[in-house]
């Protein structure tokens, strides 16, 4: 009896660190999310609002959506300030790793316009994507809406306290 209620607890146990080390990986895993903030962006496919996560800090950007499978429609996460201590904005190179949703990269130059769109980034993928050019913000949104919705380089991308030079919404 002794030997069946070890092997049980042992069970519960293993489960229990299973479960945490899950819920380490997935930072959604507490139902708590980050704080959300919209992002409008506008162009010549019109204008679209998104309400997204924001990553200001080094951990929170390393992070991004790693581990994330729902990605809504009109979610995603901003990346700003980049970088995250604040400096000058600086070129951006971002990876797919331990990322299983397809995602549009979307880099944006200090004057709040789309310097480049990285469209349905593959998932896992470990492949560098680069920005090109120094960006003061990255726009993470599901992968396909850039082009579900003609959003192009060179429109403009607004939220409350964006970069110098972005209007505000």
């Amino acid at each position: 009896m002794r030997v069946k209620l070890a092997l049980v607890i042992a069970g519960l146990l293993a489960t229990s660190l299973s479960l945490a080390s899950c819920a380490q990986g997935d930072p959604t895993a507490n139902g708590a999310g980050p704080a959300k903030i919209v992002v409008t962006i506008s162009g010549a496919g019109g204008k679209h609002a998104f309400t997204v996560e924001q990553a200001k800090t080094a951990a929170a950007q390393e992070r991004g959506l790693m581990y994330r499978t729902d990605i809504p429609a009109d979610g995603g996460m901003l990346f700003y300030p980049y970088p995250p201590e604040g400096s000058a904005p600086r070129a951006a190179t971002f990876w797919m790793k331990n990322t299983p949703s397809p995602l549009d990269i979307l880099f944006i130059r200090p004057d709040g316009t789309i310097a480049r769109i990285a469209e349905q980034s593959p998932p896992f993928s470990q492949a560098p994507i680069p920005s090109g050019e120094p960006v003061a913000a990255v726009l993470e949104l599901r992968g396909g809406r850039a082009l579900d919705l003609d959003i192009s380089a060179g429109d403009t991308v607004r939220w409350d306290g964006g970069p110098a030079g972005a209007p505000k919404r």
